[in-house]
């Protein structure tokens, strides 16, 4: 196994400190984040790695994401979008894509791939991030994670449906969540009597 395999943080694992370049459009300005400075405001942390700026997925689901936003900052996480591209790459390509123009949450530059190595989204053929969503709980834990290849874009409809499910069982931690639930509806408390009765647990 190469050493950049055995480095890249899997779910349930802590995901070391790293930090970023970013261009904020709320300031019009660039800055530096940190994983670190979140936790400390314990916050969850959402990073959404696409593999460049300039391109034509990428903008269809950062559009998708802003709507999403206010959402996922209700449930107290901060979202961060990712790719190896330059924070000045950032702000041309925000001010010249109409898609783009209400994006609000901060774009990262990971010009040397250091974080997209250790979420495993790098692709060493092309020097890009492949489409990979995380999702970072507030002790620093990787909570959810999805990766898909160049082609397919993701929907910021289910990462909110994710944020939210993750953010209630860190609250009720003895339930679980079964296949499409949603905010409201009915969880399982997972108990001897329910192995092989899931159906009469979910119809009670």
């Amino acid at each position: 196994m190469s050493q950049e395999a055995q480095n890249i943080v899997t779910v349930g694992q802590t995901v070391p400190n790293f930090e970023m370049e970013v261009y904020d459009p709320k300031r019009n300005d660039f800055g530096k984040i940190s994983l670190q400075q979140f936790l400390k405001e314990k916050k969850w942390v959402i990073l959404v790695f696409y593999p460049a700026d300039f391109t034509f997925v990428c903008p269809t689901e950062l559009a998708d994401l802003q709507t999403k936003y206010d959402s996922l900052i209700q449930q107290g996480a901060e979202v961060i979008s990712v790719s190896t591209d330059t924070k000045f790459s950032h702000l041309a390509w925000k001010d010249s894509e109409k898609l783009m123009k209400g994006v609000k949450y901060p774009m990262a530059a990971d010009p040397t791939g250091t974080v997209s190595k250790l979420f495993g989204v790098y692709d060493y053929n092309t020097g890009l991030a492949l489409r990979g969503t995380f999702i970072i709980n507030p002790d620093g834990k990787l909570a959810a994670s999805e990766v898909n290849f160049y082609n397919v874009g993701r929907s910021a409809e289910e990462l909110e449906r994710k944020m939210k499910a993750n953010a209630y069982l860190s609250k009720h931690p003895e339930e679980a969540c079964p296949a499409n639930w949603e905010e409201g509806s009915k969880t399982l408390k997972p108990n001897a009597a329910m192995v092989g009765k899931v159906f009469e647990a979910l119809n009670k």
